[in-house]
């Protein structure tokens, strides 16, 4: 493998939970007879920006869901801070492809929608959604009803939405996999330059590898039948990254083999092979 993109077992990515926002040890994730992840371990460092791509069935959104408290864990252990993970809480924020919002409130209101769940009013959440919206650049668009938006504009609130809640990791199921592929781009750069302030947690939910190369500081290859984490990949590229570098080339070529590998590897499991 290439020195751009350091491969790794997936036991070096486990290290002592303590030192880590979020935990993953052996988790199983189970429903009736199917077993959608097995023997999943994974560790991700507070301010991390961490990627999951894989094949699809690979069990890239239910682990998402999982550390998110949507799906429950059949066995293993999964903490977040230090805590064991049994539902939602407002420490996790979650950005959906479909960007979620709610049709009768303005762009404002939505923004707001968390904290005032949490008892704020007046000119503290004013601030709150100011702050936010003006992080997103859409502050001329708060008293906009979502239909009025474009897409890329939606899931600019969206993520403004999740952020205002002031959660510790943002979880993100591919939110920018509706769009047109230059609009895709300019939310890609302008998610790192809120993730380069805000330095939350962010565990992003792709299936571009071009995507995953550009935004993450390690991305976990994930294989399906079950799912499970195959290899994990240290990204060294610096930031900012160009998109049209020779190590940018060869860092997608590296990630792209091993995903054309794990791809493989699950048809031929679909078909009953070994």
């Amino acid at each position: 493998m290439a020195a751009l993109l350091k491969l790794t077992r997936n036991d070096a990515a486990v290290h002592q939970p303590s030192a880590n926002k979020v935990h993953i040890e052996g988790l199983a994730v189970r429903f009736s007879e199917f077993t959608a992840l097995s023997n999943v371990s994974l560790d991700i460092a507070d301010g991390e920006f961490v990627c999951l791509i894989g094949p699809s069935g690979c069990g890239k959104t239910t682990l998402l869901n999982t550390i998110a408290g949507f799906e429950t864990a059949s066995e293993g252990t999964l903490l977040v801070g230090g805590r064991p993970v049994s539902q939602p809480g407002p420490d996790r924020g979650v950005v959906f492809q479909e960007y979620g919002l709610f049709p009768w409130f303005t762009v404002e209101q939505n923004v707001q929608y968390g904290p005032r769940l949490k008892g704020v009013r007046g000119r503290e959440l004013q601030k709150i959604s100011d702050r936010y919206l003006s992080l997103v650049h859409l502050e001329h668009a708060a008293k906009h009803f979502p239909s009025q938006l474009s897409g890329g504009m939606r899931q600019r609130v969206a993520i403004a939405r999740a952020l205002a809640n002031q959660p510790d990791i943002l979880l993100m199921d591919e939110p920018f996999g509706a769009l047109d592929a230059m609009t895709r781009e300019m939310l890609q750069e302008e998610l790192l330059k809120i993730w380069e302030v805000e330095r939350r947690t962010c565990i992003f939910v792709t299936h571009s590898i071009g995507e995953a190369i550009f935004l993450a500081d390690r991305i976990v290859v994930m294989a399906a039948h079950p799912g499970r984490i195959a290899r994990v990949f240290h990204n060294p590229m610096g930031r900012p990254r160009n998109r049209t570098s020779s190590e940018y080339f060869e860092a997608f070529r590296v990630l792209n083999e091993e995903l054309r590998m794990e791809i493989a590897a699950a048809k031929q499991a679909e078909r009953g092979g070994e």
